[in-house]
């Protein structure tokens, strides 16, 4: 038996890794369980990295998806969803993946990662897009631009959650209960509820609501992991989210109340519903979804003990362009905000999604 040095062991595993045969394809249908595969054995896969949400996207949207899968030596080792969005407002661009939490390269070495990046930057030349948004959790490709403006929050679920909460948040969910609000877990049977809250919700943040047949193809492509969460007062819904399970995860994308009922916590009622179904289920942990640090949503997942995780959003740029800017910030949309807010919700319901499916 022949020893062998670890350095001279690494130079050889690189060689073998540079010895290997890269291809870089547009996915197809009859790649998608080979898709899965990779994406269910790969840990650092999200839950939005599932083939099935490229149909939910092309389904709810309309947008072109570019799905890049790399094979080394025939065999899937890298993936980068990416949906193609042209907007007469925004532009053109590829983003890994828009109106969900997560996305971007998964590859199992750098190399694939770098293959799959370069075959993205030639589909975005190819289609005249001015940037590939890469919605990374951890840093994936230092040399390129990165914003780090939201945060994930996530809280370990361990038995007795109850005991395990502040005082507060638990002085507020007792609130709820002695205002007689009740919680209901559901699936399509709850959408036209869940959505009511959720589209009046949107237009008092100033924001175009979201079609209701996104949430339809979501529920329709995970029966199993995704569901609704209601809480009504008096038999009628004043809050709600979809919930989306992964892994011993249970995530919540999209969640909304109404302002007016906010002195009875209806939104502490629905979080706690949701605890204690993740909970019951298993699962390991609580993702509250994205925010942006210090603010309000921030502060309020904060209370629960969740805790922030920094969020890399990557960036490759075609020459002359500089980081994309489509936050509510922006001043420039300060005046379309200010009036969003003052429309009827039901003409902010009708017109919202043709406006927000440009908004990645």
């Amino acid at each position: 038996m022949i020893a062998v040095e670890p350095a001279a062991f690494q130079a050889n595993e690189r060689q073998a890794v540079a010895l290997r045969t890269i291809a870089v394809a547009v996915a197809v249908e009859s790649d998608a369980a080979e898709w899965d595969r990779f994406v269910d054995a790969t840990p650092a896969a999200t839950g939005y990295h599932s083939w099935a949400w490229r149909d939910v996207v092309a389904n709810a949207f309309g947008h072109e998806c570019v799905y890049l899968i790399a094979r080394a030596d025939d065999h899937v080792a890298g993936v980068l969803p990416l949906v193609f969005i042209n907007s007469a407002i925004f532009g053109r661009s590829l983003t890994s993946l828009p109106f969900l939490n997560y996305g971007g390269v998964v590859a199992d070495s750098a190399e694939l990662a770098d293959a799959l990046l370069a075959r993205a930057a030639d589909v975005a030349r190819e289609r005249r897009c001015g940037h590939v948004e890469l919605r990374h959790i951890d840093r994936q490709f230092p040399r390129l631009p990165c914003k780090q403006h939201k945060v994930t929050m996530k809280l370990r679920l361990e038995s007795g959650m109850w005991e395990r909460l502040d005082r507060k948040v638990r002085n507020q969910i007792r609130k709820a209960q002695k205002s007689e609000l009740t919680s209901e877990i559901g699936g399509a049977n709850l959408l036209d509820e869940f959505y009511a809250v959720f589209a009046r919700n949107m237009r008092d943040l100033g924001t175009p609501v979201y079609a209701k047949r996104l949430f339809a193809e979501v529920l329709r492509a995970f029966p199993e992991r995704a569901r609704i969460h209601v809480v009504r007062l008096k038999g009628a819904a004043i809050a709600g989210g979809v919930t989306f399970t992964t892994a011993g995860t249970t995530e919540v994308p999209w969640a909304s109340s109404v302002r007016e009922y906010n002195s009875l916590c209806p939104n502490h009622l629905l979080y706690w519903s949701v605890i204690e179904a993740a909970a019951a289920r298993g699962d390991a942990m609580l993702d509250f979804g994205r925010s942006t640090p210090n603010e309000g949503t921030y502060k309020f997942k904060e209370q629960w003990g969740a805790e922030p995780v920094p969020l890399h959003w990557e960036y490759w740029l075609a020459s002359g362009e500089t980081l994309p800017d489509t936050s509510p910030k922006n001043p420039k949309y300060r005046l379309m905000i200010a009036l969003w807010k003052r429309l009827p919700v039901s003409i902010a319901t009708f017109v919202g999604p043709s406006i927000v499916r440009a908004i990645p």
